[in-house]
């Protein structure tokens, strides 16, 4: 079956700095691809390249199998790829329905009568909450009263609502306590069971692995590889994402810095105990 989205060795330059150099994946209906990566590693870039906002410089970009190069999100979005960013793109004092249409909103009547359908915004929005599993007690309430995984939640229904058939999600859960980043992993869920093939970029594996059915990792700008899940387990996942390597010389180091610092207070403690004074002395 085709990708809904490819990439295949693409790299993106700043310069005479690589900030992204053969790096591939793909995500096809149904399935949540998971970027993971430490600060620097090139997911940022990855991003903007897959929702338009910069162009590849190397590799190819395909869109249900043809080749793309987009100029712009906008592009992006009607090719069905729709992206999530961590600020999310709210207004807190706006009501959770008008930061659901955000500009788009239904409208009634012709000519110079033409309002806002208030009443059908509401419905809507309370309808594609409900069909993520979201039930929102009052789609009047500012949505800066949500807590952070529903905020996440009415970003994600809103851009199922405006067909969204790849949703990118940039580290949906990096602010959130245990629990609300649980609410935002069974969204995800919610996504790829309607078909949508999600991209959800993190740093942290045991959030990805849960729900994740391929993972590509990336360092300093390319990628280390891409797993299947049966491939690989999150103790792996970890070990690769983190750098085995660096993790060992670590260590040693600070294992060598224990040794060391044992060594100094056991002669802080004998320099600090009481001497005898020869009149004391038998």
């Amino acid at each position: 079956m085709t990708p809904l989205l490819e990439v295949r060795g693409i790299g993106k330059r700043f310069g005479s700095v690589v900030a992204l150099a053969d790096v591939s994946t793909r995500v096809s209906a149904g399935t949540v691809t998971c970027v993971l990566g430490d600060n620097g590693a090139g997911k940022s870039t990855l991003i903007k390249i897959l929702s338009g906002a910069h162009r590849h410089d190397g590799g190819e970009y395909l869109i249900d199998g043809s080749p793309v190069r987009l100029g712009s999100p906008r592009e992006a979005l009607d090719l069905g790829i729709a992206t999530v960013y961590q600020d999310l793109a709210m207004v807190p004092l706006m009501p959770v329905w008008r930061n659901f249409f955000l500009g788009s909103e239904p409208r009634k009547g012709w000519g110079p009568l033409r309002r806002l359908d208030i009443a059908r915004a509401k419905e809507i929005t309370r309808r594609e909450l409900l069909d993520m599993g979201i039930d929102i007690r009052d789609p009047e309430q500012p949505v800066g009263t949500l807590s952070g995984g529903e905020r996440q939640s009415v970003a994600i229904a809103r851009a199922v609502h405006f067909g969204a058939r790849v949703l990118i999600l940039d580290e949906p859960t990096s602010a959130l306590g245990v629990k609300q980043a649980g609410v935002v992993l069974r969204y995800i869920v919610r996504a790829r069971q309607r078909g949508l093939g999600v991209i959800f970029i993190t740093h942290n594996p045991h959030h990805a692995y849960p729900v994740g059915d391929r993972f590509l990792l990336l360092k300093r700008g390319r990628g280390l590889g891409e797993y299947g899940r049966d491939d690989i387990g999150v103790a792996e996942l970890t070990r690769l994402m983190a750098g085995g390597a660096e993790l060992e010389q670590l260590g040693h180091e600070l294992a060598g810095y224990g040794d060391a610092a044992e060594r100094l207070e056991e002669e802080v403690t004998a320099l600090a105990a009481p001497v005898e004074s020869e009149d004391e002395q038998p």
